[in-house]
């Protein structure tokens, strides 16, 4: 009678030796798709000053879609400040809009 217990199966550690680099995938909070972590702009709440600003930062993070639509939606419903929770300001909006007229620029061109 052979014993089941003993034997050798691949575990947790020996899977990530085998792929060591994972793909990072984030949701969008504005329409809530799945992406990986590059197709985003992230927004942060710094820790501890509480400061909101883009990309740079270890705190709580957001990450929002380079579309129009997603944008309008995030400013609209306040979806950033809620998932930040934290008041966002005005001028974060404003270079998000720029961000994305620039990227629109470079997209036609």
């Amino acid at each position: 009678m052979k014993n089941t217990c003993f034997e050798q199966t691949p575990t947790a550690l020996d899977q990530r030796a085998t792929n060591p680099m994972k793909p990072n995938y984030r949701r969008c909070i504005s329409c809530r798709s799945v992406k990986s972590k590059q197709e985003f702009w992230r927004i942060v709440r710094v820790f501890p000053s509480g400061q909101v600003q883009l990309d740079k930062g270890m705190g709580r993070s957001a990450y929002i879609c380079p579309q129009t639509s997603c944008l309008q939606t995030a400013q609209k419903k306040n979806r950033l400040g809620r998932s930040l929770r934290a008041s966002v300001p005005e001028t974060l909006y404003e270079a998000l809009w720029q961000r994305l007229a620039q990227s629109n620029s470079q997209n036609q061109t």
